[in-house]
């Protein structure tokens, strides 16, 4: 499946706008664990590998480059054996390959989520443990020749709710790095991973 996803900042009025009529899915919290190494061979190739509820998830981008970037793509796989062969290995678990390789946590982020489905897009409304928000509007296609037309559905969808889908919004890791790890955060700017 393919992730296309957009990121915004809601204003109360916003959030209010985006939910009403939608089905609440429910409400949960989870601790991300995102590794990398010591020269961020991941990140900077916006490889974002992460441990979720004890499940690893690999995050690989479809992205345009960063200055033509309207919404995010990414290819997951939640497969530990899909994730060991994206990296050319085989017959280990995950744990161990992270230990093979040198990877280790440089982020952990508590997230309390409210989902909720409208009009066919998932909602999903984020607070983080070190006091960032968002919304995020997503939709899954197996298509990959959709994706420009899913970013536009996407875009259109936050229009009719008045959000402001111009506006460049970091996500929770980015921010969080912004705010923890400034050298990570500067490397994944100087990689054009990210905004400042």
């Amino acid at each position: 499946m393919i992730e296309v996803e957009k990121k915004f900042i809601l204003t109360l009025e916003q959030e209010k706008s985006l939910i009403e009529g939608a089905e609440f899915l429910g409400e949960k919290q989870f601790t991300d664990i995102y590794y990398d190494d010591a020269d961020f061979s991941l990140t900077t190739k916006d490889i974002w590998l992460r441990e979720r509820g004890g499940r690893f998830e690999l995050k690989l981008p479809m992205n345009e480059l960063l200055e033509k970037r309207v919404s995010d793509q990414y290819r997951e796989l939640d497969v530990e054996d899909d994730i060991l062969a994206h990296f050319g290995v085989r017959g280990i678990s995950v744990k161990d390959f992270l230990i093979s390789k040198g990877y280790r946590p440089f982020c952990e982020i508590n997230t309390t989520r409210k989902k909720y489905r409208k009009e066919g897009f998932g909602i999903d409304l984020d607070s983080m443990d070190f006091g960032y928000s968002i919304g995020e509007i997503e939709y899954m296609t197996e298509d990959e020749s959709k994706i420009k037309e899913t970013t536009q559905s996407i875009i259109q969808f936050a229009q009719k709710h008045n959000i402001d889908t111009n506006a460049v919004v970091r996500g929770k890791v980015a921010e969080f790095l912004r705010v923890k790890n400034p050298t990570h955060f500067q490397v994944l700017i100087n990689a054009k991973i990210i905004n400042p």
